[in-house]
């Protein structure tokens, strides 16, 4: 259906809801009023694994304003379905159960929940509890797991396993150059700026409304009434704002079971939320060992690659990414293996966070190609030229696109690559050494399954509808530019509503499908309300319109235009008058046909990016300064270049935090997160950030999505952390393979 919109997809405009966002009137899971309210604290335990034998709970109650201490004891029963509430995220294993029984699985691990008038009363209350344990040997030391590493029976849906092709031992053995080391990766937590908090609102009838910090309001609904019991019509979810969750919310976490738990207990409405210490309770980016060994000729070409990786996981769940593919799939290589285990430690699941498997395998990935670029005295770009492959290289087959060689070209020349220095250590200024490195990105060009619905009142104002989420990521703009793009409305005339368990069925907001999916569906429900206006149309007496076709006409600025004659307009209030309709209202689904399926096991969907990082080191005290990012994505159609961009300088500052700043540390005897706060968990901050340019490569691809959008929400942080690792290596001259590279490591 063509059209002629003002504004649409590609225009730049603000965010539609960022109004509401800076003036504090759009409210989050834990911010809307509600009558007659409890607040819930939650205890948690002391030790990390074994089992409680008592809970004292006589001072709590005690408490002026508690109502009840709600444990494993005295809980309600709940159903605990074995059907799937969430399929997308299925996990082998047993998922955690809040108070479920006496067993303790992770320090950190709620044990009971004080309900209270108040909050402050909750927690001090919390506070007075006194818990008896019978405590059993534990182990959250990585290393130590890895005598116990294995490759899980069932595979997770999602993951992909690696194929091998030539024979990579004997390639390595017979090549001139050689590099093999372990590339690791310390935990990371996710840390969105909006905690976990449910409130629940219970309804005399026994259903309630849940305002859940959740990426998929749809997974949670689906959770809770198999969980619980509950009818589906009793049951209503709600996500409208979202204060960030890069994988966080994927799952529905502890504190919605909790609060819906006493909620349904108590018949009142509840209120659950975690503080920033608990939100270290729940899951992080997996620890991860990678150990490559790469073979070349003296010329630079890869004859050999060898991957094998370890990711840690719980007792009680095998999470597994696909960590180590991404090498095998970028780089033209005859000979290549790759082997994926996990292994178990006393810890919650790990889980997805912001591009999960590629941020953390392409990474480790690309500073080994950096370094074997060094090895044969390549400059580190030409190194990447030169094993260039144009098609999926590990499974055979052709991209939809990849405007990869583009991306390091347009990248190359905003950084003045052409301008560096080759050797290490030969770049300062004053007391800093500086140091340019860069890194190649790659993630998933997904799409699913989404419905969206479309309503066009007599008045020229059209509402558009999906259950997806927006984390942060635009979705609400996305939505309105694709329907003023297809309907020919201005933004102003558009409304956009999601986050609501009850619109029309939407995936959780992840892997960067969001606007492509969404998009997708808002797009042909906007193109079945076009088909109704022009039949409306044909009602009015002599009109043009009357016998035109959908092909023969275009919407623009409210109008139904014939495109041969453009001065042929009929408001679109004039066509629904004529058909005396008040409204028209149209549902639709977008969803991968078997033709599309088809094209997806014969060509790869993804997304790619040059990255192009400059570093100053202060060679006396080992300070590093990330002073300037380029960063160019190949990333199909961009819906909106404004946020589109945001999205870009989000991954990139994550990516600043994996390379310098982010880990959680562990104390082993206490099987506990040491600094479980913003204090001593560091994220890049203002200070740390400085000039970051983002280019678009032009990436036409009719056939990678429906709107040939391809996300990128994770591209961005993807291989920047290795650019930046290897500006370091080119800054000093010292290699390091971990991340992050603290002061330490460059000093040691």
């Amino acid at each position: 259906m063509a059209t002629a919109a003002k504004i649409g997809i590609g225009s730049a405009i603000n965010r539609v809801d960022g109004v509401e966002k800076v003036t504090g009137t759009a409210r989050y899971a834990a911010e809307h009023p509600v009558e007659n309210l409890l607040y819930g604290y939650i205890v948690e335990a002391a030790i990390t694994k074994g089992r409680v034998l008592s809970i004292d709970e006589d001072a709590a109650r005690a408490v002026p304003g508690v109502v009840e201490v709600i444990t494993h004891r005295n809980r309600p029963h709940v159903a605990w379905t074995d059907r799937s509430y969430q399929d997308e995220m299925k996990i082998p294993g047993s998922p955690f159960r809040p108070l479920y029984d006496d067993r303790i699985h992770f320090s950190q691990q709620p044990i009971a929940l004080v309900m209270a008038e108040t909050f402050e009363a909750a927690r001090y209350a919390a506070s007075l509890i006194e818990v008896a344990y019978e405590a059993e040997a534990h182990n959250t030391d990585f290393d130590v797991a890895l005598d116990e590493k294995y490759v899980p029976k069932k595979k997770r849906s999602g993951y992909t396993p690696p194929k091998n092709r030539g024979d990579a031992a004997q390639a390595f053995a017979d090549a001139p150059l050689t590099v093999a080391g372990d590339y690791r990766l310390a935990p990371e937590h996710h840390n969105p700026m909006e905690m976990f908090g449910s409130t629940v609102e219970w309804h005399g009838d026994g259903s309630i409304t849940v305002w859940d910090k959740t990426q998929g309001s749809q997974g949670v609904h689906a959770y809770l009434a198999s969980v619980f019991g509950f009818s589906k019509k009793k049951v209503r979810v709600l996500n409208p704002y979202v204060g960030g969750a890069f994988g966080s919310g994927l799952r529905p976490q502890h504190q919605v079971f909790l609060a819906v738990l006493a909620a349904k207990m108590l018949e009142r409405s509840v209120r659950v939320t975690m503080t920033r210490q608990q939100m270290f309770s729940h899951a992080y980016r997996p620890q991860a060992v990678q150990s490559i060994a790469l073979g070349a000729e003296t010329t630079g070409k890869l004859t050999a690659i060898r991957n094998a990786a370890t990711t840690s996981t719980s007792r009680y769940e095998d999470n597994m990414e696909n960590v180590v593919t991404w090498g095998l799939m970028n780089y033209d290589c005859p000979n290549a293996d790759a082997e994926y285990t996990v292994a178990q430690i006393d810890t919650p699941t790990s889980a997805d966070m912001r591009a999960p498997g590629a941020a953390t395998g392409m990474t480790l990935f690309e500073m080994a190609i950096d370094e074997m670029a060094y090895a044969a005295k390549v400059d580190p770009l030409e190194f990447r030229l030169i094993n260039y492959s144009p098609i999926d290289a590990m499974n055979g087959t052709p991209y939809t696109s990849k405007a990869l060689r583009e991306a390091f070209r347009e990248g190359a020349e905003a950084f003045k690559w052409s301008e560096r220095s080759a050797e290490p250590r030969s770049m300062r200024e004053g007391n800093e050494l500086i140091g340019w490195g860069c890194a190649t990105g790659m993630w998933d060009a997904q799409f699913s399954k989404t419905s969206a619905s479309a309503k066009l009142s007599a008045n020229g104002h059209l509402e558009v509808a999906c259950a997806t989420s927006d984390i942060g990521t635009g979705s609400y703009t996305v939505m309105t530019l694709v329907a003023a793009d297809t309907l020919g409305l201005p933004p102003e005339q558009i409304t956009a509503k999601l986050g609501d368990s009850d619109l029309p069925a939407a995936p959780v907001e992840g892997g960067s499908w969001g606007a492509a999916s969404s998009g997708a569906a808002v797009q042909l429900a906007c193109q079945a309300v076009g088909k109704k206006l022009l039949k409306a149309a044909g009602k009015i007496a002599g009109e043009p319109l009357g016998g035109a076709k959908i092909d023969d006409v275009l919407f623009e600025d409210g109008c139904i235009v014939l495109k041969d004659t453009p001065t042929v307009r009929v408001p679109f209030g004039d066509a629904m008058r004529a058909a005396d309709l008040t409204e028209i209202e149209e549902e639709a689904t977008a969803a991968p046909g078997l033709r599309d399926m088809w094209k997806g096991l014969h060509k790869s969907k993804n997304t790619h990016s040059a990255i192009f990082a400059e570093v100053r080191v202060d060679e006396e005290l080992g300070v590093v300064r990330v002073t300037r990012i380029v960063d160019a994505v190949a990333a199909g159609r961009i819906i909106n270049p404004k946020t589109a961009r945001s999205q870009i300088l989000g991954g990139v500052v994550m990516g600043i935090g994996m390379a310098l700043h982010e880990e959680t540390f562990p104390d082993h005897r206490l099987g506990r997160w040491m600094n479980h706060n913003f204090a001593e968990y560091h994220v890049p901050v203002h200070a740390d950030i400085h000039d970051i340019q983002v280019i678009f490569v032009d990436e036409p691809d009719p056939e990678v999505t429906p709107l040939g959008v391809k996300g990128l929400g994770e591209i961005g942080i993807v291989g920047t952390a290795a650019a930046i690792a290897n500006a370091i290596y080119h800054a000093t001259g010292k290699r390091v393979r971990s991340l992050p590279i603290t002061i330490d490591k460059i000093l040691e």
